[in-house]
């Protein structure tokens, strides 16, 4: 709607967007304005304008992509593994960063050799599972549910 509206103006956004990022700049990181708002962007007062949800799910789509792509460049492996798994694999290098969960050796050993009950144990003896809490189990009980039970034959 918001687009539609101006088409039918016949504003030139183009135009409007390039006069804009010329006087207001263009600032990927967040920045602290001339009237010291905490600013992103081409002039976007985050104190106090914030984002939409639209943005921030936005941001999060771009952000879970970035994830994915590090996860195929630095350890291919986890494609093979059940869904669950791959869902902890992606939350992890989500909240602590890829570099920091290729620091989780033993855990991501386990997960390779298909031992999810020990990568589930290995998870919480972690600084990570302290900082996080109820996320960390949660994430420890996804890998356990990957453990194959045996059958009763």
């Amino acid at each position: 709607m918001f687009m539609k509206m101006h088409e039918e103006e016949g504003l030139d956004f183009d135009l409007l967007k390039k006069r804009l990022v010329d006087f207001e700049g263009l600032v990927l990181k967040p920045y602290h304005c001339s009237q010291n708002y905490l600013s992103i962007g081409v002039g976007r007062n985050l104190d106090s304008n914030g984002i939409t949800e639209e943005e921030a799910m936005y941001l999060l789509d771009n952000d879970i992509h970035k994830v994915i792509e590090q996860l195929d460049k630095q350890w291919a492996v986890w494609r093979t593994f059940p869904d669950a798994a791959k869902y902890v694999s992606i939350d992890v290098a989500f909240n602590m960063g890829i570099n920091t969960w290729m620091s989780f050796r033993k855990t991501r050993a386990y997960m390779e050799m298909g031992e999810w009950e020990e990568a589930s144990k290995e998870l919480l003896d972690s600084k990570y599972a302290e900082q996080v809490g109820r996320r960390a189990i949660f994430n420890s009980e996804q890998l356990a549910s990957c453990q194959k039970k045996p059958t009763n034959s």
